[in-house]
């Protein structure tokens, strides 16, 4: 039964969103090292597997969207894909983002969660809004006719679904 989100802060959602992470990754049979003290710029969690390791930044959202380049936009500028290519060049190729989304999800149910590689993000933002990109990754959004991208629904990929196949094929492709 999905009930009102409650408003909680942007920390509040951030430590549901890593908390949640490190579970289903623990519950998958992964080692999680949750960080400790000052966030480290690129990621929030270490997860490993024997000897293969991987980095993961998880963000999470109650609103239906990751806001995740907007820093990389000059004031006054609408270069979307250079905002984008500038916050690609922040993250390694063992990195993944753990895209968390609790908007309609009611207290005692799962939140939808997504995992993709920093360049799949990249390629998924210049493609919004007819190619014009944007800032924001959206979860499932119609653009209205007064928009750029009149007409047209972005939405993350299916396969970025987190299940046990797409961590593997994930581990697979990045270790």
């Amino acid at each position: 039964m999905a009930s009102k989100n409650v408003d909680n802060t942007s920390h509040q959602i951030a430590v549901a969103a890593e908390a949640y992470t490190a579970g289903l990754f623990a519950r998958l049979g992964y080692d999680v090292s949750v960080q400790y003290g000052a966030n480290q710029p690129e990621y929030d969690l270490i997860v490993v597997k024997g000897a293969r390791i991987l980095k993961i930044s998880v963000k999470g959202s109650q609103d239906g969207s990751w806001g995740l380049t907007q820093r990389h936009l000059k004031k006054g500028s609408a270069d979307y894909h250079g905002a984008i290519d500038q916050w690609l060049t922040k993250h390694g190729t063992k990195t993944i983002f753990c895209l968390v989304q609790f908007k309609g999800v009611a207290l005692l149910e799962t939140p939808r969660v997504y995992l993709a590689t920093p360049a799949e993000i990249a390629k998924r933002l210049k493609a919004t809004s007819k190619g014009k990109g944007d800032t924001i990754l959206h979860e499932n959004k119609t653009w209205t006719t007064r928009a750029h991208g009149a007409g047209t629904v972005d939405k993350i990929p299916d396969p970025w679904l987190m299940s046990r196949t797409r961590v593997e094929e994930l581990f697979d492709r990045l270790t």
